[in-house]
């Protein structure tokens, strides 16, 4: 069982039955990783002490809003994480507003965003991957982790040409609906 289906069972446990060791395993887990996360982002240690606890006081009483069809537990969780810490430093801008001054607001940080969806893509992708039948994904890593062309995977395999390519074409497929569904890429999408 991979991590990500551990953590979100862990979620379901609290979710369904406040079960407080799975929620200390999830606070052991995403606790340092919150609180680093929060630090990176610029937020002082105190802050991103008190941010973290906040998130992780949303997990335990909101966790069955938790939609792992959506992304994965630690994805949604940065991004708590990240809109408290917004709304943090929103609530620490007004209370040292003069109305005489222009306000300085600096633009969102959009490559935190991008980072978070570009974890969430990749952990899509490699779930999809693993969800495929051991000779699609074996022609699969042949054809692009190792650059080798469909003659050069026949060869290699010993399967008829025609075979190689309607392997990777099917292995294709699967793949297209199953980054579909989760939101990975938008149905007929031709990328």
């Amino acid at each position: 069982m991979s991590t990500h289906q551990q953590l979100g069972e862990l979620v379901l446990a609290v979710a369904n039955n406040r079960d407080r060791a799975a929620f200390a395993q999830l606070f052991d887990h995403f606790g340092p990783r919150l609180h680093a996360y929060l630090v990176r982002l610029g937020s002082d240690p105190a802050s991103a002490d008190e941010i973290m606890q906040d998130v992780m006081t949303t997990l335990w009483t909101k966790s069955h809003l938790f939609d792992p069809t959506k992304s994965s537990i630690g994805t949604w969780l940065y991004r708590i994480a990240r809109n408290r810490r917004i709304d943090t430093l929103r609530r620490d801008r007004l209370d040292f507003f003069d109305p005489m001054e222009a306000p300085d607001i600096p633009a969102e940080d959009a490559g935190t965003d991008r980072k978070i969806d570009m974890q969430y893509r990749e952990e899509q992708i490699t779930e999809s991957l693993s969800a495929l039948p051991d000779e699609q994904l074996k022609l699969i890593r042949m054809a692009f982790f190792d650059e080798l062309s469909h003659s050069e995977i026949a060869l290699k395999t010993g399967l008829p040409l025609g075979t190689v390519k309607s392997r990777i074409r099917l292995a294709f497929s699967k793949l297209r609906r199953q980054l579909e569904t989760s939101g990975v890429i938008d149905a007929g999408s031709e990328n």
